[in-house]
């Protein structure tokens, strides 16, 4: 019988570098992230890009175990002129976090967390009706709802940034991260997020 050939210790660890599985796009650790909000902190899903392919879409609350990048891709994607177009979307958002790395010196991952957190609500209104009268009225808004609004406004503030405008898709995503992160409230995300509470602290 012949005898297996030991793996070098090289090779293991060449092989490791080249697949860093814990990286997004090879480059941004996703590891040590700090997380302000803590409620939200189970919602924020953070794993390696990649491509769900739906698998999510027949289960009720199945999409928190989908990645949060994934999710602001998806958002991006659709609808209108990207319907459709998940590589490109994807490399707008490939190309928006090499930008924010250089503008700010930090983890992108890291600051996409911290948009999340600064642009989700904590509070907005639903309608009851009372003897055919429609009342507004204040309500918490759930954690996962909350992650849900922070990534719908940042990829709405992308889309009306760059449609039918000189700047690129990846340079707005990029600004509305950042913009969101150090909660600056001309920034569309923080803006809307703001608005929604203040008609709620109205209905309370």
């Amino acid at each position: 019988m012949d005898e297996e050939t030991p793996q070098s210790p090289d090779s293991a660890t060449e092989e490791i570098t080249i697949f860093p599985m814990s990286d997004l796009f090879g480059k941004w650790s996703l590891q040590d992230i700090e997380y302000a909000d803590v409620g939200l902190q189970r919602y924020i899903v953070l794993h390696p890009y990649s491509d769900s392919r739906g698998k999510h879409s027949a289960k009720q609350f199945q999409k928190s175990e989908i990645s949060s990048l994934e999710r602001l891709v998806n958002r991006i994607m659709s609808p209108g002129k990207n319907s459709g177009k998940k590589q490109k979307a994807s490399q707008i958002l490939k190309e928006s976090f090499d930008l924010i790395h250089k503008k700010t010196e930090e983890n992108p991952v890291q600051i996409f967390v911290r948009a999340i957190e600064n642009s989700a609500p904590r509070e907005e209104t639903v309608r009851l009706k009372y003897g055919g009268v429609s009342v507004p009225k204040a309500v918490d808004v759930s954690p996962q709802r909350r992650v849900d609004l922070a990534i719908k406004f940042l990829a709405e503030g992308t889309k009306t940034a760059s449609f039918k405008k000189k700047t690129s898709a990846h340079q707005a995503l990029a600004t509305q991260l950042i913009g969101a992160a150090e909660y600056d409230a001309s920034t569309y995300a923080i803006r809307h997020k703001e608005e929604k509470e203040r008609v709620a602290a109205a209905a309370r």
